[in-house]
Formats: C-alpha cells, sequence, structure tokens
C-alpha cells in the first residue's frame, strides 16, 4: 500500500496505531472525516511517508516531535482542528524537505519559531487563525528569509504584537501573497517591504500601522489586490501609486488620510475594486470596468455625478454615511447591472427617477435617512417597478 485516501467520511473514534505498519505509504489523506484523537505517534515511524492530509477534523493534544521522524515528509496539512500546541520545533528542524505546512485555523499558542527557516524548500506556509505571538521585533519573519521558494505566506487573526522589520523585504523573490490582516502590528510599513516585487495580493488590514502609505510600495509591478484598510495611516495618498498597473482591488478605507483621490485613479484601467475615503476624483469615472465601488463612511460632500452612468458593468455601489446633497441624477437608471446601491445617511433630497426603473439588475436599495421628501413619481414602466419596490429596502 503506496496511497490510502478516505477523506470526506463520516469515520469517528480514533485513528488506529496500526495505522503505522503500512510501511511502504507514501500518501496518507483523511481530510473531513469526524476522528476525535491525537494523531498517532506510529504515523511518523513510516519513513516513506511524504504526504499527510488530516485537514478539517476534531484532533487536538500537541504536535508531536515525532513528527520529525518522517524526513521524507513534503505536505503535512493539519489545518482546521483543534491542535493546541507543540512539544518542541525538533519536527520542523528535522523535516527540511517540506513544501507546504498548513496549520492554520487551530488553537496553537506561543512563539512562533525561528526554526521555521530551516525548511529551505518551503513554498506555502500557513499559520493564521491561531493565537502565535512573537517577540517585538517579529524575529521569525527573519528567520523565513532563508526559504527561498516560499510564495505563500499567512499568518492572519494571530496577535504579534510588533513591528515589520526590515528584514521583511529580503523574503523571497517568489513571493506571490502575504497575509498579515488582524496581527496587531504596530509602526510603519518599512521601505523594504517594496523590494518585494512579485506580491500579487498584500494584505496588512486591521492592524494599527501609522505614518504615510510607504512610497516604496510602488515598485511591486505585479500587485493586484492591496489592503491596507482599517489603520491609522495619515496624509496624502500619493502618485507613486499609480505605477501600480495590475491593481484590480485598492482598499484604503477606515485610515486617517486627508484630501482628494488623486486623478491617476482614472488610468489604472485594470480596477475592479475601489475601497477608499477622500473626495471623488472626476477620472475615477473612466474606469468602465468597475465592479465594486465602496466609499462608505467619510466626510464626502457635493452631488453625485451624472457621469456615474459611465460605470456600466458596476454591480455594488456604497457612498453611504458621507454628505452628499442634491438629487439623485436620473443617468443613474443606465446601471442596469447594479445589484446593491447604498446611499443611507447622506443629505440627498428631491424625489426618485422613474429612470430607475430601468435598473433591473437591482435587488437591495437603501436611501434611509436622507432628504427625500417626494413620492416616487410616474412611471412608463409601472408592472416593473412595482417589482423594483418589492426587491429594494427602504
Amino acid at each position: 500500500m503506496k496511497m490510502l485516501e478516505l477523506g470526506s467520511n463520516h469515520f469517528t473514534g480514533i485513528i488506529p496505531q496500526e495505522i503505522g505498519n503500512l510501511v511502504n505509504l507514501v500518501a496518507l489523506a483523511m481530510e473531513k472525516t469526524q476522528i476525535i484523537s491525537s494523531v498517532p505517534i506510529s504515523i511518523f515511524n513510516i519513513s516513506s511517508l511524504q504526504m499527510l492530509l488530516l485537514s478539517h477534523n476534531n484532533l487536538s493534544g500537541f504536535l508531536s516531535r515525532e513528527i520529525g521522524n518522517s524526513t521524507k515528509m513534503q505536505f503535512l496539512y493539519l489545518d482546521e482542528n483543534s491542535f493546541t500546541g507543540m512539544k518542541s520545533n525538533y519536527f520542523i528542524s528535522n523535516c527540511s524537505k517540506h513544501t507546504r505546512l498548513e496549520l492554520s485555523i487551530n488553537k496553537l499558542t506561543g512563539l512562533i519559531p525561528n526554526s521555521l527557516g530551516s525548511l529551505a524548500h518551503l513554498q506555502y506556509l500557513t499559520l493564521a487563525a491561531n493565537n502565535l505571538t512573537s517577540d517585538s521585533s517579529l524575529s521569525f519573519l527573519t528567520s523565513l528569509t532563508n526559504c527561498r521558494n516560499l510564495t505563500t505566506l499567512s499568518l492572519t487573526l494571530n496577535p504579534l504584537n510588533g513591528m515589520l522589520p526590515a528584514f521583511t523585504g529580503n523574503l523571497s523573490t517568489s513571493l506571490r501573497s502575504f497575509y498579515a490582516n488582524l496581527c496587531k502590528i504596530k509602526g510603519r510599513i518599512p521601505n523594504e517591504v517594496g523590494n518585494l516585487s512579485s506580491l500579487i495580493e498584500l494584505n496588512l488590514s486591521e492592524n494599527y500601522l501609522v505614518g504615510p502609505i510607504d512610497t516604496s510600495i510602488h515598485n511591486m509591478r505585479n500587485l493586484q489586490r492591496f489592503y491596507v484598510n482599517n489603520n491609522k495611516f495619515t496624509g496624502f495618498i500619493g502618485d507613486n501609486l499609480c505605477k501600480l498597473q495590475r491593481l484590480g482591488a485598492i482598499y484604503l478605507g477606515q485610515n486617517q488620510l486627508s484630501g482628494s483621490l488623486p486623478n491617476w485613479l482614472g488610468n489604472v484601467t485594470s480596477l475592479r475594486e475601489i475601497h477608499l475615503s477622500s473626495n471623488i476624483p472626476s477620472s475615477l469615472w473612466n474606469l468602465k470596468d468597475l465592479m465594486v465601488l465602496d466609499l462608505l463612511s467619510n466626510n464626502m460632500v457635493g452631488s453625485l455625478p451624472p457621469e456615474i452612468w459611465n460605470l456600466k458593468v458596476v454591480t455594488q455601489i456604497d457612498l453611504s454615511m458621507n454628505q452628499f446633497s442634491n438629487g439623485i441624477p436620473r443617468e443613474i437608471g443606465g446601471l442596469q447591472n447594479l445589484v446593491h446601491l447604498c446611499l443611507r445617511h447622506n443629505k440627498l433630497q428631491g424625489s426618485i427617477s422613474d429612470s430607475m426603473s430601468n435598473m433591473i439588475g437591482l435587488k437591495f436599495l437603501d436611501l434611509s435617512h436622507n432628504n427625500i421628501s417626494r413620492i416616487i413619481g410616474e412611471t412608463s414602466k409601472p408592472e416593473v417597478f412595482q417589482w423594483f419596490l418589492q426587491q429594494t429596502v427602504w
């Protein structure tokens, strides 16, 4: 027996020790069952084992140091269980062939070990949604600079309570995805982070980051998704970000940024989602492929421009909790793909245009907490408009 796949069943009880008698086993998959036990040590005495998939179970206890006996192990999936810690770092430093280590969504505690840096072949490391910590300088990131093949690093939802070190910029040049949101990271983004030129997705949202958004970010020419919302960034949105010509989604909202959105946003034609704070530049309406526009909870003023109809493929617009005034432009009725429109908590006035009866895709509308004073006027399509009224929230 070289491969045993038992995943996605309804097994109960424990994993039997006798499974260790399969001395030629290369791959064992028992993910998505109802097994509730610790992992038997006998599994790690199988010297030929290269892949172990135990995700989505109810396994508990400590990660045994005997994992290090499986020196040929390349793929270890222990995510979405209830492991609470590891008895030693031996299993990490002795499994130098690891390429994929998934430990996310457990109950792991303690320091993230610097010995992870000994996994020279590591490509994919997920530690998200645990209770792991580090020293104030996040030194484990420095150790991971030895992993030159690393493509994905996920640290989300761990209380790291430290500052990103300059050595973060020395992580693998192959790194494509870096997730460190909801980690209680403090201080500034070091300039050296801009050296991660292969990054496609960077998520540092919901931390305590301060200062201006680092200008070296513009060196990440392959960046497609950029999340730094819900921090304490200050200053202006600079022109350096305009060099990110592959950017598809940008999240800068819920910070303390000031000034207007730069006109160059209209030139980044790859943008599909914008979640920002500040004033709307006229060039924004040039983004004809934009699908999501989220500008809620800022201090934007003025009228909603009629050019909004240029966003032909947009499916979601949220401009709520601002200070937009005057009427809703009738041109908004041309947005037939729009599904979600939220304009609540503004200062909009007048009546609702009957052109909105053309918005056949609309399923959610919130105009509450405005100054709209007139009943919806006559429409040439009363049956369509009646359906529209039934679908929306007032």
